[in-house]
């Protein structure tokens, strides 16, 4: 049988006729029902894809493109040879040293104390991680006198300092490894660094209350680390995360870690992932039972062309081209409901883009739901929307094929 033949028919029943049975509007309804099911789809992924990206960029203060951190131990070296080679690999933007571990922090006036993460920054930190843009005050740290930081607003609360007033000081703690039983007689318990809160940052409670950066030569001092650091850090050309992340494996060797951001914060993503998938799972679900009134109109078509399936078999067509032209018919049915409800979805995505109607409440993050529309989203609709319009045509089509012929009389 001509393919063309069987595309006309499928168009053919796609536009339906004017009549008194149900099949008409069936068919319209089941559209409608797959064209809303696909429109909620595609907003919801874009939602999704909005808040993942705030959530994303938010990490891209603490969590740089690349990390290299020890393998075992805390503490590590970094060789000039071992440097020249790395700052050699083709795709790296940026380079940071970085230390880090726990400290004690209390405002010299008021006492008060709070466990905290300090970090060691040098001048590129800020080029490799994004965080000055959420800075309030000095966006560097200074290593000449006074001694400056920068430091979360939570903590800052916490201990009442104020960067506006050059008095304000925060004094820092780190235990002497070397006095293992915290004896005074062994020598000091704690080594001391009074600082300056120069600058803020406000990003999210999960870092507003955990981190202060200070110059690394001080920190690295307290920390009675010397030159020595936790992690090389590194801003990465966009794309060519795997390249160079093999690339510093090779130089650092089995003894280090090299993690991309995602490997960095793999069971946060992994759950982001999971809750995209868990989504879409569910979505299907409501697809496919808005699927059965399609099943229902295309087993009404077959009952409704038994006349026609007999011209058919007499001009000779086979049982699998009867069968093509009502799954045809479910597909085109399927797809026009979907990319139908796809462009409905677009709309409503591009109206809250350009201006944000549904709004947040009470977040300091973001004022508007984001919304970001990715085109492997659309792909996986439109896969999915054809995979249930094929799904439900399979009762029907079968059933055709199996139905007896009418005698057709002879004038």
């Amino acid at each position: 049988m001509n393919p063309t033949l069987i595309w006309h028919l499928a168009l053919r029943y796609l536009r339906g006729k004017r009549s008194g049975n149900a099949v008409p509007i069936l068919s319209r309804i089941s559209m409608v029902a797959i064209a809303v099911s696909s429109a909620a789809m595609i907003v919801v992924f874009s939602v999704f894809n909005g808040l993942e990206g705030v959530v994303k960029q938010l990490y891209t203060g603490f969590y740089p493109d690349i990390r290299v951190t020890a393998a075992k131990g805390r503490f590590f070296t970094v060789d000039p040879a071992l440097k020249q080679k790395v700052e050699a690999v083709k795709g790296i933007a940026a380079t940071t040293l970085v230390i880090e571990d726990n400290a004690i922090v209390n405002n010299t006036n008021t006492k008060e104390q709070k466990v905290i993460m300090l970090k060691g920054i040098d001048r590129s930190y800020m080029s490799v991680n994004n965080i000055r843009d959420s800075i309030s005050g000095e966006d560097s740290v200074s290593a000449g006198k006074p001694y400056t930081a920068i430091a979360g607003i939570n903590i800052l609360n916490e201990l009442g300092a104020d960067i506006t007033n050059i008095f304000s000081t925060i004094e820092l703690y780190y235990p002497n490894p070397a006095n293992k039983n915290f004896n005074p007689a062994s020598g000091e318990i704690f080594r001391p660094l009074e600082l300056h809160p120069a600058g803020m940052f406000h990003i999210s409670e999960e870092f507003d209350n955990k981190y202060i950066l200070a110059p690394l030569p001080l920190v690295q001092t307290l920390f009675f680390q010397e030159g020595k650091y936790t992690s090389v850090e590194f801003r990465v050309t966009p794309g060519m995360e795997s390249e160079v992340q093999a690339a510093l494996q090779q130089l650092f060797g089995s003894k280090f870690l090299v993690e991309t951001r995602f490997e960095q914060n793999k069971t946060m993503f992994m759950v982001m992932r999971s809750e995209k998938w868990a989504i879409y799972a569910i979505l299907v679900m409501v697809l496919l039972v808005a699927s059965f009134n399609l099943v229902g109109a295309l087993a009404m078509l077959v009952m409704e062309k038994q006349k026609d399936i007999a011209i058919l078999k007499a001009m000779g067509a086979l049982p699998a081209t009867i069968r093509m032209v009502f799954m045809l018919e479910g597909l085109l049915w399927s797809l026009f409901g979907g990319l139908a409800g796809i462009v409905l979805a677009t709309i409503v995505c591009v109206i809250q883009q350009q201006f944000g109607i549904v709004r947040v409440g009470g977040s300091f993050l973001m004022d508007v739901y984001p919304v970001d529309m990715n085109i492997q989203d659309f792909v996986l609709v439109i896969v999915t929307i054809a995979a249930v319009g094929l799904l439900a045509a399979l009762y029907p089509a079968a059933r055709a094929t199996r139905a007896p012929a009418p005698v057709l009389k002879s004038a």
